[in-house]
C-alpha cells in the first residue's frame, strides 16, 4: 500500500487526481481526506484549467471501506467529498476504468463529466449490504437517467456495462485510452467556460403512476428487506424536491440504515462469503481447461451450462443414445431461456455449444482435468463410474461428485489414488444456483481441495468447504426443518400455508415449493435407506406417500403441489393425505398460526446446525449462515439462522427447543452445543474463526 493513497501530477494545464489504494481502491477515510486535498490545490493552482480523477490499478473507486461501517462516519464524509468535487470552479472530468460502484460512482457523478473504458461497469450497490447511496447517488443518478430507471438500478444494485451507461446517459464517453480521452474532454470543457453540474439538471418528465407502480414492486420484491424501500423513497423525492433538500433527506435515510440490524447482517454476510471460500494456506489449485461431466439429467445439464457459461472445454457422457438426445434437449432449452432473458446474446448462445460436447464413451474423458459426476443418487451406480473413470483418466485428474449425501469416502476407495476425489454438491438448478458445497473427504488432498474452490470462484459461485457427513450441512439441515413444518401439516395447516408463513418470513419461496423443485425422490432414498430410526422420532408418513404416488416434484407434473401450464395449484389430493396422516395420529386438526410455523421452523434449523458445527461438519457457524441462505433461500436480510438466533438471544432459542422437544419427543432434545453456549453466555459468533 502507497504511504499516499491520493496524489496530484500535472498534465500541463490539467490536473490529474490519481487514487492509488490497493486493491480496490476503497474510499477509506485517507482517501477521502486525500482528494479533499488534492480537490483544494488544484483549485489554487493557478496554471490548472480542469481536473481529471482516476485511479491506479485494475479498478476505479469501489465503494466504501466496508469495515468503517461498524463505526461512526469519520470525517470526511463522502457527502464533503462529493460536494467538493461538484462545487470545484474548474471542469472535472472522472477516468472510469474497471468497476466504479457505491461511493465510487458518486464521486464520479458528482464530477462535470465522465468517461469509461468498453470494459468498464458502474453502479449502486449499496442496497446490497442494506444501505442507500448517502452522497447524493440517489439524487443525481434520476437526473441522469429518469427516475424510473434510476429506481431500477438503485433498488436492485444492478451493475451497468459501459454501453449501457452511455446509453441511458450515465457517462459522456467509452474510450479505450480512457485517461487521454478524459483529459481531452476536460480541456474542451475548460475552452467553453463549461462546468456541467449534474445537480443543476432538471429530473426528466416522469409519469407518477408508473413510478408509483414500479415502487409496489420493488417493496413486493424486498419481502421485508428495507433498504430497497428506502431507495425507492430517496428516489421520490427527485420528483418534488429541490437538490439540497433532496440530499439531506437522502443522507437522514442512509445514517439510519447503517446502524439497522438489516445492514449489519448483511455485512455479516459479505465477510462470511469471503471467508467461506478461502482457499487452504500454502496450496495451489491444479490447473483446468478441459471437464466433464457424466451424467445429463437436471443436474448434470445444470452443471454442463455453469461449465460452460465460464469458458471450460466441456463434454458431457450418458450412458445411451436416449439419455443423450433428452440431456441436449434439456441444455438447448436452458440455452434458449438465458437468450430470451436477454442474459445471452444468439452469438454466445452458439458460442456455449461450441464449448459443450456430448459423447456416449467415458473414454472421451481421457483427457480432461476434472471429471464431475452426476448420475442418479445410488451408491452401487456412483461407485461403478468412479472405478471406470479411474482406469480412464489421468492419474493427476481431479474425481468429483455432485452427491447431495453419499459418503465421499467409498467412492474414493474404487479409485487409483483416493486423495484426488472430493464432493461438489451443486444445488439445483445448478446453473442458477450461486452456491457449492465442496466437500472434503478424509483423504483429499490439499491442492484437489484448492481445485474445487478455484473452480467455484471460475463459474462465479460461492463455496463453502465441508466435512463428510450424510446430507452435509444444507440437506441435513433441510430435513429437520421441513420435518418440523410436516408437523404442523399433521396439526392442521396445509402446505400452502406452510409456505406462505416462509414467505412473509422473508423467503422467495417455502419449503414444500423449495421441495417440489429439487424433487423429493433423494430425500426419500435418503429415508430408505437409513431404515427404522434408532431413537423411534416422531415420523410424518405425508412425503413417503407422495413418492409411492409419482408425486416426485416439478419435473412429474406433481408433488406437494399440482403444476399445470407452468402454474403451481394447491392440491386436494394432498389435502386428503394431510388428513389421513392428522387421522392416524389421532390429532384434531386446527389452524396453526404462522409466527408458530416460522418459530419451530427456525428453532429446527439452529439446533441441528449445533450438532453440525460439534460434529466439525463445518468448521464455523457463519459457513452455515452462507449455506442456508445462498442454498435454501434464508432471507439475507436476516443474516441465516445463526446470525439471528444471537441477535434473538440463546437462552430464548434454547428454551424454544426445550418446548419443542417436550411437543415432538424423542430426536428433538436440544444440542448438547446449545446448552453449553448459554451456560458459557456465549454466542454462535464467539466460535467463528
Amino acid at each position: 500500500m502507497t504511504a499516499r493513497p491520493v496524489r496530484l501530477e500535472r498534465e500541463g494545464d490539467v490536473g490529474l487526481i490519481l487514487v492509488d489504494r490497493p486493491p480496490v481502491n476503497a474510499i477509506s477515510q485517507p482517501v477521502r481526506q486525500g482528494l479533499l486535498a488534492a480537490l483544494q490545490e488544484a483549485a489554487l493552482d493557478p496554471h490548472l484549467t480542469s481536473v481529471v480523477l482516476a485511479c491506479e490499478g485494475r479498478t476505479f473507486m469501489t465503494g466504501a471501506d466496508i469495515r468503517e461501517l461498524d463505526a461512526a462516519p469519520a470525517e470526511p464524509t463522502l457527502g464533503r467529498v462529493t460536494e467538493a468535487f461538484d462545487a470545484l470552479e474548474k471542469p472535472v472530468v472522472a477516468a472510469l476504468h474497471g468497476t466504479a460502484l457505491g461511493g465510487g460512482f458518486e464521486v464520479a457523478l458528482a464530477c462535470h463529466a465522465r468517461v469509461i473504458a468498453p470494459d468498464g461497469a458502474v453502479g449502486l450497490p449499496e442496497v446490497l449490504l442494506g444501505l442507500i447511496p448517502g452522497a447524493g447517488g440517489t439524487q443525481r443518478l434520476p437526473r441522469l437517467a429518469g427516475p424510473i430507471v434510476a429506481l431500477e438500478l438503485i433498488a436492485t444494485g444492478r451493475q451497468v456495462s459501459a454501453a449501457e451507461a452511455l446509453k441511458l446517459g450515465l457517462v459522456d464517453e467509452v474510450a479505450t485510452d480512457v485517461r487521454a480521452a478524459a483529459m481531452t474532454l476536460a480541456r474542451e470543457l475548460a475552452a467553453r467556460g463549461a462546468r456541467p453540474r449534474v445537480a443543476d439538471r432538471p429530473v426528466p418528465p416522469c409519469d407518477r403512476t408508473r413510478f408509483e407502480t414500479a415502487v409496489t414492486a420493488v417493496t413486493r420484491r424486498a419481502r421485508g428487506h428495507i433498504a430497497p424501500s428506502r431507495a425507492a423513497e430517496a428516489v421520490g423525492l427527485t420528483l418534488s424536491t429541490p437538490f439540497p433538500e433532496g440530499t439531506a433527506r437522502e443522507q437522514a435515510l442512509a445514517r439510519a440504515l447503517r446502524q439497522s440490524m438489516q445492514s449489519r447482517a448483511l455485512r455479516y454476510l459479505f465477510h462470511a462469503e469471503r471467508q467461506a471460500a478461502r482457499p487452504p494456506a500454502g496450496s495451489q489449485p491444479r490447473p483446468l481447461v478441459r471437464v466433464g461431466v457424466v451424467g445429463g439429467g437436471s443436474m448434470g445439464s445444470g452443471i454442463a451450462v455453469a461449465l460452460a457459461d465460464s469458458g471450460f472445454e466441456t463434454i458431457l457422457v450418458e450412458a445411451d443414445a436416449a439419455a443423450r438426445s433428452a440431456a441436449e434437449h434439456r441444455i438447448g432449452t436452458i440455452l434458449d431461456r438465458q437468450v430470451q432473458a436477454g442474459r445471452l446474446s444468439t452469438e454466445a448462445r452458439g458460442e456455449r455449444e461450441n464449448r459443450l460436447a456430448s459423447a456416449l464413451d467415458l473414454a472421451t474423458l481421457a483427457h480432461a482435468d476434472l471429471v464431475i459426476e452426476a448420475v442418479p443418487e445410488d451408491s452401487t451406480i456412483k461407485r461403478a463410474v468412479f472405478r471406470a473413470l479411474s482406469a480412464i483418466v489421468r492419474r493427476d485428474t481431479v474425481l468429483a461428485s455432485n452427491s447431495s449425501a453419499l459418503d465421499i469416502e467409498t467412492l474414493a476407495d474404487v479409485v487409483d489414488a483416493p486423495d484426488r476425489v472430493l464432493g461438489l454438491h451443486f444445488f439445483n438448478p445448478a446453473h442458477v444456483v450461486r452456491l457449492i458445497e465442496v466437500v472434503r473427504a478424509a483423504r483429499t488432498a490439499r491442492a484437489v481441495l484448492a481445485t474445487g474452490l478455484a473452480l467455484a470462484r471460475r463459474l462465479r459461485k460461492l463455496a463453502v468447504v465441508v466435512r463428510m457427513a450424510e446430507g452435509f450441512i444444507g440437506n441435513r439441515i433441510l430435513l429437520r426443518w421441513r420435518l418440523q413444518c410436516e408437523y404442523a401439516l399433521e396439526e392442521g395447516a396445509l402446505p400452502e400455508d406452510v409456505d406462505a408463513a416462509h414467505e412473509l418470513w422473508g423467503f422467495a419461496m417455502g419449503p414444500f415449493a423449495l421441495t417440489d423443485l429439487i424433487g423429493l425422490e433423494d430425500a426419500w432414498n435418503a429415508r430408505r435407506r437409513r431404515g427404522a430410526h434408532p431413537v423411534r422420532e416422531r415420523l410424518a408418513p405425508i412425503a413417503d406417500w407422495l413418492c409411492e404416488h409419482g408425486r416426485l416434484g416439478q419435473k412429474t407434473g406433481a408433488g406437494w403441489y399440482l403444476y399445470r401450464d407452468g402454474k403451481r395449484l394447491a392440491d386436494p389430493e394432498v389435502a386428503g393425505l394431510i388428513a389421513r396422516a392428522s387421522a392416524l395420529r389421532g390429532i384434531h386438526r386446527r389452524a396453526v398460526p404462522a409466527s408458530a410455523i416460522q418459530e419451530r421452523s427456525h428453532v429446527a434449523m439452529v439446533n441441528e446446525a449445533a450438532r453440525i458445527l460439534a460434529e466439525g461438519v463445518a468448521a464455523r457457524p457463519s459457513d452455515i449462515d452462507v449455506v442456508m441462505v445462498h442454498g435454501f433461500g434464508y432471507p439475507a436480510w436476516r443474516g441465516g439462522p445463526l446470525f439471528e438466533a444471537d441477535a434473538i438471544g440463546l437462552a430464548e432459542i434454547l428454551r424454544r427447543a426445550e418446548a419443542i422437544a417436550a411437543r415432538d419427543g424423542p430426536g428433538w432434545e436440544p444440542a448438547p452445543l446449545l446448552r453449553d453456549l448459554v451456560r458459557q453466555g456465549r454466542r454462535f459468533a464467539d466460535l467463528d474463526t
